[in-house]
């Protein structure tokens, strides 16, 4: 199928706030706050894909956010760096940024943390290795669930050999599906015609982690999961609402 990416670059409303939760260029996170009218309420950090490459940002997750902000969230959507040959880097900033800017934004407390494509790669390796303090739940959507899958099947033209400077095998601790089981629930969202990140990434790391649920839309593509206008937002939706 073809992948529709408009949402990557649709207008959308701006942040209320860009907060620096770290020294680097990109240690920043946009935030959306609440309606001051919801009580308590809990906060989304967005952690946005693009195969972990330099010429993708979190600028493509600001419909995704404002449509979670407008079902009574606070959303933060970080930035990290993103450099070729040099994953610690990048993991290293996803667990600063989850780790900080909860302390950074006003709330109640409680973190669920949803990640797209490659973003869902990091936010699964953070909730294994490094859980988000007041963390409730990890939401993967299309995540790139299992590097040496996706390395096999050359995902984005080798984009995880490029993103870990090499083959995956000798990098099990990058790896979400070889790591253990998070301590807090895990929810896998996969559309079942992502063309991008095929489905069977999801199978795979649901099957390494029996606890996990594995939530399938069917005709979904890669993009329609972070687009509020697709007809795979319900199931987001409602995902992010029963937690």
């Amino acid at each position: 199928m073809t992948e529709d990416r408009s949402v990557l670059t649709r207008p959308a409303t701006a942040p209320d706030v860009c907060l620096r939760y770290g020294t680097h260029e990109p240690h920043v996170a946009d935030v959306w706050f609440a309606d001051p009218a919801v009580p308590n309420p809990a906060l989304a950090v967005v952690v946005h894909g693009g195969f972990w490459r330099p010429e993708y940002d979190r600028r493509g997750t600001w419909p995704l956010a404002d449509a979670i902000r407008r079902q009574g969230w606070t959303v933060a959507s970080v930035e990290y760096r993103r450099t070729p040959g040099q994953p610690q880097a990048t993991v290293a900033d996803v667990r600063l940024a989850l780790h900080a800017v909860p302390e950074l934004v006003p709330g109640s407390g409680r973190v669920v943390v949803v990640g797209h494509s490659a973003g869902g790669h990091l936010a699964l390796h953070a909730a294994a290795v490094a859980p988000a303090p007041g963390l409730v739940a990890t939401v993967a959507l299309a995540p790139v669930a299992d590097l040496v899958a996706a390395h096999r099947l050359a995902l984005d033209v080798d984009a995880v050999a490029a993103f870990l400077g090499g083959a995956p095998e000798p990098h099990g601790d990058l790896d979400p599906v070889r790591l253990p089981t998070p301590s807090r629930p895990v929810v896998l969202v996969h559309g079942t015609e992502d063309a991008i990140v095929p489905i069977e990434l999801a199978h795979s790391y649901a099957a390494a982690h029996p606890a996990t649920r594995l939530v399938s839309v069917p005709g979904a593509g890669h993009f329609a999961l972070i687009d509020p206008l697709s007809t795979a937002w319900p199931t987001v939706r409602g995902v992010l609402a029963d937690l």
